[in-house]
């Protein structure tokens, strides 16, 4: 994978040689080119998609949420613990 900058002078070049060309092309036949080469320019970098993202953020979500609730749980058992450690008389 080339790394952003280099990939985006890679891109920038091709647009111009696309743009520039001896020969005109038709508006459409430009943009139908231009939006092929943005497609495998960035099917190059490690892109996820809005739907895979928002995914994730929901699994993140979740995971954070049982999280806390286990550290909750956690600081219950051990007050819990500390307080009958305290109660019990040392022999």
């Amino acid at each position: 994978m080339l790394p952003p900058k280099a990939l985006f002078d890679a891109l920038s070049s091709q647009a111009s040689r696309l743009l520039s060309g001896d020969t005109p092309l038709p508006r459409s036949e430009i943009e139908s080119q231009l939006k092929a080469l943005l497609q495998s320019s960035f099917s190059k970098l490690d892109l996820v998609s809005r739907e895979e993202f928002d995914s994730q953020m929901v699994v993140l979500a979740r995971t954070r949420a049982r999280l806390e609730a286990l550290e909750a749980k956690i600081t219950e058992i051990e007050a819990r613990t500390t307080s009958a450690q305290q109660h019990t008389p040392v022999e």
